[in-house]
């Protein structure tokens, strides 16, 4: 008896879990007291879990199937677009009795011949033509407008288009190289067992096996919720079944960049600045959720509609309800999760971009019975759920960690 109990534990809203045991009527006694009587309601509260946004979202999304545990994906970004200038000499060419200058800047591999570029104290005021890239790194430039003079050491230049003579016909060669990243898919499981004479039972209530499976599924999701957001991909030996098991990497570590905003004094400049660094630098669609801790929610909630940034509640999409923030930068969907709570984190949340975001699946969530009884090992009715997966992001600057303090 007191190693049954030992298998109980407590549920979110004061329920009763078992795990690792398979449910029997003297355990249904220990744990649900006055369950297995004479019936008396038809009806029964199902405590289930919060929404699972980025499982709900990812399942909905762009799923491939894949034949490995171990996948590969590529991501690719896009080139910087500005450098610093680290000196600027005059050289001995000039052209149209303008002298040609010798530009030597931090990162010589982003630039090329032909290229022109943008200078001055906002960036935009003057333009540059880069004539030649030496072997040195070193960049032969003629100005187009304004005095290549001006540009000093710790100046800011920034990449514009190509311009081609007439008779050329080719130009500096260009390639973008994808980035290969791994990740493990996880197998996730969950079995539900109960006894055949627990079955029978008369109960109080109308609580059967549907209803087990119901509850588990929700579980199960739950847990890989947390998991895709929040796990470490690795590989760990397990020596009780002499067995390696693999664990999937979440997103969170996979988000490109970081939004750092201040809980206590988030106002609707601070949303702007949030929306615009969301939506900009590179950063993908014009549709993008958020899926938020409790503190970080609290903040939105506080923030009066402005004529830049307006909200519009229960947008449904997904198969989820969202608050709509519609800005000139893009349309954000906020939903909380209660995963961050739980996981310490209530001031943070996870801005995605859905379009670039990818459900690798070696196991496709299924549901197989298992004939116990058949095979003389128990007398009980039992399923087991089974999902091996892994989610990554495509273009990693299209999705952010937002870290509130």
């Amino acid at each position: 008896m007191e190693n049954q109990r030992n298998h109980l534990t407590d549920g979110v809203s004061n329920g009763t879990h078992l795990s690792g045991l398979p449910l029997t009527t003297e355990i249904a006694d220990i744990a649900a007291p006055g369950l297995l009587t004479n019936a008396i309601d038809k009806a029964v509260v199902k405590i289930r879990p919060m929404a699972t946004p980025i499982d709900q979202i990812s399942r909905m999304g762009h799923v491939r199937s894949v034949d490995s545990m171990d996948v590969d994906y590529y991501s690719v970004d896009t080139r910087v677009d500005s450098d610093s200038v680290l000196s600027a000499v005059e050289s001995s060419e000039s052209t149209d009795g303008n002298p040609l200058y010798l530009l030597t800047v931090a990162h010589p591999s982003r630039f090329e011949a032909t290229e022109t570029f943008a200078y001055g104290e906002s960036g935009v005021e003057n333009v540059g033509y880069v004539v030649e890239k030496n072997a040195d790194g070193t960049l032969l430039c003629a100005s187009v407008k304004g005095d290549l003079s001006d540009l000093s050491s710790g100046g800011r230049i920034i990449r514009m288009g190509r311009a081609a003579t007439q008779l050329d016909v080719q130009s500096p060669q260009f390639s973008a190289l994808p980035v290969k990243n791994t990740n493990y898919c996880q197998i996730f499981k969950m079995q539900i067992e109960q006894s055949v004479v627990m079955k029978l039972s008369h109960k109080e209530i109308g609580w059967d096996f549907t209803d087990q499976q119901e509850a588990a599924v929700y579980d199960m999701r739950m847990g890989m919720e947390k998991q895709f957001l929040f796990g470490k991909k690795a590989k760990v030996y397990d020596p009780r079944k002499q067995e390696t098991v693999k664990f999937t990497g979440g997103i969170w570590d996979q988000a490109g960049k970081d939004i750092d905003v201040s809980l206590e004094d988030f106002d609707s400049r601070a949303l702007v600045d949030l929306l615009r660094n969301a939506f900009t630098d590179n950063s993908g669609s014009r549709r993008k959720v958020l899926v938020a801790g409790s503190e970080l929610i609290t903040a939105l909630n506080r923030i009066e509609n402005t004529h830049v940034i307006t909200a519009r509640d229960q947008v449904t999409a997904w198969g989820i309800d969202f608050s709509e923030l519609q800005s000139k930068f893009g349309r954000l969907y906020v939903v909380f999760s209660d995963i961050f709570d739980v996981m310490g984190m209530p001031g943070n949340g996870i801005i995605i971009d859905p379009e670039y975001i990818q459900k690798h699946v070696f196991i496709p969530f299924n549901a197989e019975r298992l004939d116990l009884r058949g095979s003389g090992q128990r007398n009980t009715e039992a399923m087991v759920l089974t999902e091996a997966s892994c989610l990554t992001l495509r273009y990693p600057d299209a999705h952010a960690r937002v870290i509130g303090a």
